[in-house]
């Protein structure tokens, strides 16, 4: 959950050419809009739907929807502020059997004067549903979905673009999926929920899990992220144990960092 002023689970990937929003829970809105517009996004992937990575979708496209529309009352001018106005339907790639829910969602806070907001799954977005195993292209991005472990359908996401390759792994248990997500990755982004590996039914990571996922799969840069709290010293415990299991560079994930996407090797 949003804790300590930070979003939950979103991550802005731009090779360059290409913008892509994997995953947009609570706060991300928020933290986009002070990155980019909206209307610069060229995809949102939503790895799963538990709210902490889909939420905000909601807000988004609204945002993407306000250039659209004008205030339903005759003003002596325009509004100081506007939206820049869309290019297109933005790309919303969704698991399987996710649109009925957006539609749901849509319709749980209408604005009545101004209709038009509330049809952001029609009009801002383009929602196209994916399953495991499908390979998709944005801009110069090719976009891999593999089917993870978690008590919802999640699909890890890789990304291949020519400026670099980056896995994400969304929220997943151990699985050997995972080195096949990130095999020789430049960065790969991978959940650290847990202080301990889980065998249970829910899903999640330790720190130590991702690290050996990273190892197997030979990734270049380890990034760990989905923490249960911001405390500096249960973090850097977590990476400390990251590097006994992993030899190459550890960063931990935070609110506003990033990372330049690069390849595995580049990354070494």
């Amino acid at each position: 959950m949003p804790a300590d002023g930070q979003a939950s689970s979103g991550y802005l990937v731009d090779s360059g050419s290409t913008r892509l929003l994997l995953d947009c829970g609570p706060g991300v809105a928020a933290a986009l809009s002070g990155a980019l517009p909206a209307t610069d996004l060229d995809a949102v992937v939503i790895s799963h739907l538990h709210l902490d990575h889909c939420y905000d979708v909601l807000p988004i496209g609204k945002t993407l929807l306000a250039g659209q529309i004008e205030y339903p009352m005759e003003l002596p001018g325009p509004l100081p502020v506007a939206a820049p106005r869309l290019r297109g339907k933005v790309p919303l790639y969704v698991p399987v059997g996710a649109r009925p829910v957006f539609d749901q969602l849509a319709t749980l806070f209408p604005v009545t004067t101004m209709p038009l907001l509330d049809k952001a799954f029609d009009l801002a977005f383009d929602v196209r549903e994916y399953a495991p195993g499908d390979r998709v292209t944005v801009g110069d991005c090719e976009l891999t979905m593999v089917g993870l472990r978690h008590s919802a359908p999640n699909c890890g996401v890789r990304v291949d673009s020519p400026t670099g390759s980056l896995a994400y792994t969304g929220d997943t248990g151990v699985t050997e999926a995972l080195v096949e997500l990130a095999r020789e990755v430049g960065i790969f982004l991978a959940e650290a929920t847990l202080p301990r590996t889980d065998p249970g039914p829910h899903g999640h990571l330790s720190a130590v899990d991702a690290a050996r996922v990273a190892a197997a799969a030979d990734v270049g840069l380890l990034v760990l992220t989905h923490f249960i709290t911001a405390d500096p010293t249960y973090l850097a415990e977590r990476m400390a144990e990251a590097a006994e299991h992993f030899d190459g560079p550890v960063r931990l994930a935070s609110e506003g960092s990033f990372e330049t996407l690069r390849s595995r090797e580049s990354a070494r």
